[in-house]
């Protein structure tokens, strides 16, 4: 059963309608396969690497195919994604207990629950409420946790990285007019980089 159209450069409901949205999702696919190469040893940082790779499929998954177990496939990846650097950088950058650690990564949920009605109550954070949570999430971590720390300032980036793509996917359907073929294409080439650099983070925080 086909979906919404959600996006700008979607038409219709062809495989093709939306070919950037779905061709730039190499860009998760590249940065996860180069941080793969460049996590040899840290087993964590390859599961990290495989989850870019696997956010990319689904996500060309749901700009193809465009129906509900595509957008399962495209939502589903980046929540684990999210849960398992959580935990990594819990357990292997502040070094918490495994129990803290965990406990730590389930905090996300009751957060998340807190934050996404904030952003709901505001007209441009409501389009992407639930990403929101995360580079704000970013900051805290580098205000409280990792502060004085090398890590903080690659935080830091990220939430930076990761504003400017949400803020692009925000005003896609707005933009139609003026841009036919949408921003949301975007969102996936920043986020490619944003999701390889977080990784990259947590490598060094594990070299040094």
């Amino acid at each position: 059963m086909a979906q919404s159209i959600d996006y700008c450069e979607r038409v219709g409901f062809g495989f093709w309608d939306e070919p950037v949205n779905a061709v730039t999702n190499m860009s998760f696919v590249l940065a996860g396969l180069f941080m793969w190469g460049r996590c040899r040893g840290l087993p964590m940082g390859r599961a990290l690497s495989v989850l870019i790779v696997v956010i990319g499929v689904g996500s060309f998954l749901w700009h193809t195919f465009a129906t509900r177990w595509a957008e399962m496939a495209d939502t589903l990846p980046i929540g684990i994604f999210i849960l398992t650097y959580l935990f990594a950088v819990n357990r292997d950058m502040l070094r918490w207990p495994l129990w803290a650690a965990a406990l730590g990564t389930v905090a996300f949920i009751p957060y998340a629950i807190v934050v996404v009605p904030l952003a709901n109550a505001l007209p441009f954070f409501r389009v992407s409420n639930f990403y929101w949570t995360v580079p704000l999430l970013l900051v805290i971590y580098a205000l409280t946790f990792l502060r004085g720390r090398a890590e903080a300032r690659g935080f830091w980036i990220g939430a930076g990285l990761l504003a400017v793509s949400i803020s692009i996917r925000s005003v896609d359907r707005t933009w139609c007019d003026m841009l036919p073929i949408g921003t949301h294409f975007l969102w996936h080439t920043i986020n490619g980089v944003m999701l390889g650099w977080m990784v990259e983070v947590y490598r060094r925080s594990r070299i040094t």
